[in-house]
């Protein structure tokens, strides 16, 4: 029972409106029984605890499955949605930001054990075994978790869970919490691969659509119930302050989540007809409560959040719509979890023979390459394409809000972020990422844009000193967005990637390491291995074109000499690269390009002799586009150096200009005495 009161806790703090624990267990109470009963329905309605009439486990593992996937779920958001809220909302050496990490920590530890249940359950649920103590079972159990991929990702998620179990009792820094929260989010990443994602036709598109799901819904509702924990020992005016940071953080998770769930939905259900499928129904509860709690977020915290600071009723009924919220997420949560185990509606095809496209890549060859196919041919990346739409989105609210207080910002520096962004997606999503796994030219055609092209466009954006301009400095001791980037702008790293020899080395010794080692292969068979390689060569190129022609601040610029002459060094690396490539006698990653069965274009190895030439010849342009905004530079360098010297001739009467010829005079007339 939750009861009012008005108390101080500590100096200076004090609870308006409810008991604080109350409020804690409360909060929890509402959402885990509100998702516990969304999962036995959606169960019970969906048939997904429905007993197999040959090979079936039991209904301790029919029901206890979705219920330790439901507590995965539940203990992950905690976990992540506490860190990256204590990370933008809270300030690091106070009890509140301690209490965050330790509600972390916590969660991690149950989010161990429930991985753990959920991997073992699975091995029952598949294999089926008689349960004992002997050795037969546990070897069983051990080929499933080092053999089956199902059994190697709750195995890694068990393992990571363990560790950021320990480092979220350990670390009470920013640094430190920053560092846990990404290793959270990437102990999300397994879980994302797994489910029906595995068995659709779009495999990769449904696997990243589901990934960024649960990362999205995981801040998003851990970082409602870190407000419900840490609300006692907030003042009321800091209180506000937190929840307003929360808005901002809730609101791009709802993005993220309702695209990634509307992608994850339409490869699920593939026909409007499913949505009369018990699949279909539950889907639509869940559909309906993200959008409720979406709309009361944009509407009533909009009014409510400001009220908070002085006014009682307010600062009540905000507290209402938490408790309404907590209970619509437990009811999304839990029909999530009964639409994993709910068979989707789309049977599974006939067995079919496969051709050999299809056995790499998992899709069939596509038809020849046309020149109408560059502007048809499209397959998105769902992943970069919400990066590429935040990015331009923040970057345009930037401006705006400059253009807004009466500053002014370069209209060419908007239009060439814009551009690198949509070249992004092209590059991702186009005809590029549509042949490159059948085609290594094609590959080569992604690689230099992504690594030359796209940085210099992104580079001339200039987004750092637009992101310090733009957005509002704290001074309550909190860090947010503009506190962040400016930490990992002057941070020890950022002062060794950013060097400019270091910067080069990472741009031309990552061609030499990727192509002539594993990790080409690895980013042709796993899908997350292609993921990091577009990340890489990114960041690789931006670093690079950010030591030679970026206005950001750096650490360290070398003089415009100095950039001409190591620009030159690398295009000559760079040229001895693409040639390496030209003359090799025999195919790289020959198992896979070599083995597509293509009956259209260039032979396998005439194609790779044109990825040389397109990496000599064609990625050489973006570098001398560099070389000439280099040697531009210097230029009006030179000329603001004149101009400047003018100023200060003008100011100062030319005084040492006459300061000059009078010491010349002087010696002159020193050298004719001493002559006579």
């Amino acid at each position: 029972m939750i009861t009012r009161t008005s108390r101080a806790v500590g100096p200076g703090v004090t609870i308006l409106g409810m008991n604080p624990r109350a409020v804690r267990v409360g909060g929890l109470a509402i959402l885990i029984v509100a998702a516990l009963l969304a999962l036995v329905a959606g169960l019970a309605f969906g048939g997904g605890a429905a007993g197999l009439p040959i090979g079936d486990a039991g209904p301790i593992v029919r029901w206890g499955l979705p219920t330790a996937k439901l507590i995965v779920n539940l203990t992950a958001a905690g976990m992540v949605g506490a860190l990256v809220v204590a990370l933008f909302a809270l300030r690091a050496g106070e009890r509140e930001f301690d209490v965050a990490i330790d509600t972390a920590s916590i969660a991690a530890a149950l989010f161990t054990v429930a991985a753990a249940a959920t991997g073992f359950l699975i091995f029952l649920d598949v294999f089926n075994p008689a349960v004992d103590a002997g050795p037969q079972f546990g070897a069983q159990l051990g080929r499933f978790l080092v053999e089956f991929e199902v059994g190697r990702t709750w195995l890694i998620t068990t393992v990571a869970g363990a560790a950021l179990t320990v480092l979220t009792f350990a670390v009470r820094s920013w640094t430190g919490a920053l560092l846990v929260a990404g290793l959270a989010i990437a102990a999300l990443v397994p879980m994302g691969t797994q489910g029906h994602s595995g068995d659709d036709a779009f495999h990769h598109e449904a696997m990243m659509a589901l990934i960024l799901h649960i990362i999205g819904a995981a801040v998003w509702l851990g970082g409602l119930v870190l407000i419900v924990i840490v609300r006692p020992l907030l003042k009321r005016v800091h209180l506000a302050d937190v929840v307003a940071r929360y808005s901002s953080i809730a609101l791009t998770a709802f993005v993220l989540v309702a695209v990634s769930g509307t992608v994850r939905a339409a490869i699920g259900l593939q026909d409007w007809s499913a949505l009369l499928t018990p699949y279909g129904a539950i889907l639509g509860v869940k559909v309906v409560a993200l959008v409720a709690l979406g709309l009361f977020g944009v509407r009533y915290r909009a009014r409510l959040i400001g009220r908070m600071r002085g006014s009682d009723a307010a600062a009540r009924a905000f507290w209402t719509l938490v408790a309404f919220e907590l209970a619509v997420m437990g009811v999304a949560s839990g029909a999530a979890a009964a639409l994993a185990r709910t068979p989707p509606p789309n049977p599974a095809p006939l067995p079919t023979i496969p051709s050999p496209a299809e056995r790499l890549t998992g899709a069939p060859l596509p038809p020849e390459l046309t020149i109408d196919r560059w502007l048809t041919a499209w397959n998105v990346d769902l992943l970069w394409a919400t990066i590429a739409g935040f990015a331009v989105f923040f970057y345009l609210a930037g401006v705006w809000r400059l253009r807004r207080r009466g500053d002014a910002w370069p209209l060419y520096r908007t239009i060439m972020w814009v551009a690198g962004m949509l070249l992004l997606v092209w590059v991702t999503g186009g005809v590029v990422n549509v042949y490159q796994d059948y085609l290594f030219s094609m590959h080569m055609v992604g690689h230099m844009l992504l690594t030359m092209a796209i940085p210099v466009l992104l580079v001339a954006g200039a987004p750092v000193t637009l992101a310090a301009r733009a957005i509002r400095k704290r001074d309550d001791g909190t860090r947010g967005g503009r506190e962040w980037i400016l930490w990992a702008v002057h941070s020890p790293v950022a002062r060794v990637l950013t060097n400019p020899f270091v910067a080069a080395g990472l741009f031309i010794g990552s061609l030499w390491v990727f192509y002539y080692t594993d990790l080409f292969r690895w980013s042709l068979y796993d899908h997350l291995g292609h993921q990091w390689m577009v990340a890489h060569f990114l960041i690789t190129g931006y670093l690079f074109a950010t030591s030679l022609i970026g206005i950001d601040p750096v650490p360290y610029r070398l003089l415009y000499p100095g950039r001409l002459v190591l620009l030159i060094g690398v295009m000559a690396m760079h040229a001895f690269f693409g040639i390496a490539i030209m003359m090799q006698s025999g195919l790289m990653v020959a198992e896979w390009f070599g083995a597509m069965g293509r009956t259209w274009g260039p032979t396998p190895l005439e194609d790779q002799y044109t990825g040389g030439g397109i990496a000599w010849s064609i990625g050489e342009i973006p570098t001398l586009i560099l070389a000439i905004t280099v040697a531009i530079q210097w230029s009006r360098s030179d000329d603001r150096e004149t101009k400047r010297r003018d100023r200060h001739a003008d100011r100062s009467g030319d005084a040492e200009l006459d300061e000059y010829n009078a010491r010349l005079l002087e010696l002159a007339a020193q050298d004719t005495r001493s002559r006579r």
